[in-house]
């Protein structure tokens, strides 16, 4: 239950977001935007704000003016997460009888929707009892159960309950779906699909990329999902160090700080190296804490593979995050060919500030660009071989894409 606050406490809550915005937001420009012209004009609204929600949705779109990804305003009670993080799946905007409604696109195996019988192309018609349909976006609360209405491929309505798990942390809230899997397609291709690395340094989705790069050691060609990648923490270094074999440079991050003071990519603090064990946190901790948030990634040299050269990365619009890092890095180096729609350009990431009576604002901290110092920022990766995801073609049980995939790796 949130407390009540005053319109004196709304102000206060206002005042200390922009201070943080002011001092910790990556771009002393605010992403060319006039930040102080904005708080001007949305003040009011948020000051005679009566309802709380009707406060944080005011709040929050304020803040998402800014135009970057991993920034808004949000209460820790996490009761609006959006779908991708809430329950492990995407959705597309698609066109019914009963007008323009959300279709689930990627349901990602393990994840809440996926585990209440969920599936692409299953339209959503209600949440909780509320029809809903776009623009407005389908949030979802944490820590609860979610009764949703449904209208599946076939045309018959039905309804699922939705699971919701709490929060590992309520500062980045999301749910997990199985981060791994991997399989053999026909013509000895090798097919890996990586949904989110979850943890800060990814010890344990790294031992599971690890036993799947075994697991298809002797493939002539490998197929690497990334769609609906919902990205996190340093597990992605992984990834992109099975898919070259020396040590090179991936990119860097540059704080505000940093940017303003002046730096030399080259001389930037350097990871380069995932622990095995977590018994080595303490010293990945003493070796970074109290430093500025700046760095330069690199991989980790773990030796050439029997595909390299023969890589396919398959992507789309729900691609987000760690999932465009590695599409960036493996576009740059040559190491594989990108199949599928342009990535959401949204590959900054955030970082949570209390701002009072338990709401956070989120913003990111740092900018990342590639080694040759281009962001994909707002606008993403772009595929060598683009081809959208076709509906119909799911209908009939096909997955063009990965068709697709299938036929540019069989080329190579």
């Amino acid at each position: 239950m949130r407390e009540e606050f005053s319109r004196s406490d709304r102000e206060k809550i206002l005042r200390r977001t922009c201070a943080v915005v002011e001092k910790q937001y990556f771009d002393p420009k605010f992403n060319g935007k006039d930040w102080p012209a904005m708080v001007s004009a949305g003040k009011q609204a948020i000051l005679d704000a009566g309802e709380p929600s009707d406060f944080e949705r005011a709040m929050h779109d304020l803040v998402r003016g800014l135009g970057t990804s991993h920034t808004g305003f949000f209460h820790q009670s996490v009761n609006r997460v959006p779908g991708r993080l809430a329950i492990c799946a995407t959705f597309r905007k698609f066109e019914t009888p009963e007008g323009l409604r959300w279709m689930f696109q990627d349901v990602h195996e393990g994840g809440p929707a996926h585990r209440a019988g969920i599936a692409p192309l299953d339209i959503l018609m209600s949440l909780n009892g509320r029809p809903i349909a776009p623009p407005e976006q389908p949030m979802f609360p944490m820590g609860t159960t979610a009764s949703v209405t449904l209208k599946k491929a076939n045309q018959s309505e039905a309804t699922a309950s939705i699971t919701i798990p709490n929060p590992r942390t309520r500062k980045q809230p999301y749910a997990e779906a199985r981060a791994v899997s991997h399989r053999r397609l026909d013509g000895n291709i090798g097919y890996l699909k990586s949904t989110i690395f979850p943890g800060l340094l990814g010890i344990d989705v790294s031992r599971e990329l690890d036993a799947a790069f075994a697991a298809l050691s002797d493939c002539d060609r490998l197929i690497v999902d990334l769609r609906g990648n919902l990205g996190g923490g340093l597990g992605l270094l992984r990834l992109m160090s099975h898919l070259a074999p020396g040590k090179i440079p991936i990119g860097y991050s540059v704080t505000r700080k940093r940017a303003e003071r002046g730096f030399n990519k080259e001389s930037l603090r350097r990871f380069d190296w995932i622990p095995s064990t977590k018994l080595a946190i303490p010293l990945v901790a003493l070796l970074h804490a109290g430093r500025d948030g700046s760095v330069l990634l690199m991989t980790e040299g773990l030796g050439p593979k029997k595909a390299h050269g023969r890589i396919v990365l398959l992507v789309n619009e729900h691609t987000v995050s760690a999932g465009e890092m590695i599409s960036g890095f493996a576009a740059e180096n040559k190491l594989a060919t990108i199949v599928g729609s342009e990535t959401a350009g949204r590959l900054l990431g955030g970082t949570g500030f209390k701002v009072g009576h338990g709401y956070l604002v989120i913003l990111p901290k740092a900018g990342f660009y590639t080694w040759q110092g281009k962001s994909y920022e707002g606008h993403g990766v772009t595929p060598d071989v683009p081809i959208t995801w076709s509906p119909e073609a799911a209908r009939d049980g096909k997955d063009n894409q990965l068709e697709k995939a299938v036929e540019v790796a069989n080329s190579l």
